[in-house]
Order: C-alpha cells, then structure tokens, then sequence
C-alpha cells in the first residue's frame, strides 16, 4: 500500500499545484516564487518522461518550465518596486533562472540531436526573461 501510494506522489500528475493555481496567488512575490519551485519540478518531470520515452509529456513539461519563468518575471514586474532600489526577489529569480538554464542546457546535451528543438525554444525565452531580470537590477538611474 505505501509503494501505491509513493508512486502516486511523485507522478507527474499529482503536482500539487498547476499555473493557474499559482497565477491566483495574491502576493506576488509569493506567486513568482511558486512559479519559480514550478518550474524546477516541471524540469524534474520532463527528464522523468524523456527517460521513459514520452515525448508529448516532455514537451509540455519543457514548455511549462518557459511559462513558469515568465510568470515569475511577470509577477515582479507588477509589484511596482524598482529591481534596483529592493532587489531581493529580483536577484533570487534571476540567479533561479541562471541555474534552472544550466539545468535545462545539461538535460538538452543528453537528448537525441532531434528532440533537442523543443528545449531550443524554451531556452531562448528563458535566456531573454533573465537578461530582463538582470537588467533591472543593474540598470542605471
């Protein structure tokens, strides 16, 4: 009974929360944060389903790793504060992304040359949201 019930823990479909649980956060520095762990673990489970062979899971998976990171962009660009006056959420989401990109370009390096497209296009607009996150945060006065 607890092997059952382990296994239904860690699948894939019994993430605790989706995007659209997350996006009705309040507190947006709460919401970027949860979008931020979102999309580590979706990282997680697309390593999972490429390991087993599905490749539609992945692929969703790797494209909600993308939405996460926007999400969590989005989230701080609405709190109003300006990165460089009150950069603490701003610089934890950046170095967050920072490390979820070395994480996405080690998982692309294990994949076969002709499933790599997928991870080409949610890099890139990782790459974009954390050149954002940094340039707000160094940005001039």
């Amino acid at each position: 009974m607890k092997i059952v019930v382990a296994f239904i823990l860690l699948s894939p479909l019994a993430f605790a929360r989706d995007l659209a649980t997350i996006k009705s956060e309040p507190n947006l520095e709460k919401r970027a944060r949860a979008a931020m762990d979102y999309a580590f673990e979706s990282l997680k489970f697309a390593r999972t389903s490429y390991a087993e062979g599905d490749l539609k899971a992945t692929s969703v998976f790797v494209t909600q790793i993308g939405d996460s990171v926007e999400l969590a962009g989005n989230s701080l660009g609405e709190t109003g504060k300006k990165p460089r006056k009150s950069p603490k959420h701003f610089k934890k989401a950046e170095i967050q992304t920072r490390e979820l990109l070395r994480k996405l370009e080690s998982f692309r390096d294990e994949m076969s040359h002709e499933d790599r497209e997928m991870v080409d296009l949610v890099k890139t607009r990782l790459e974009r949201a954390q050149e954002g996150l940094l340039a707000g945060i160094m940005g001039g006065r």
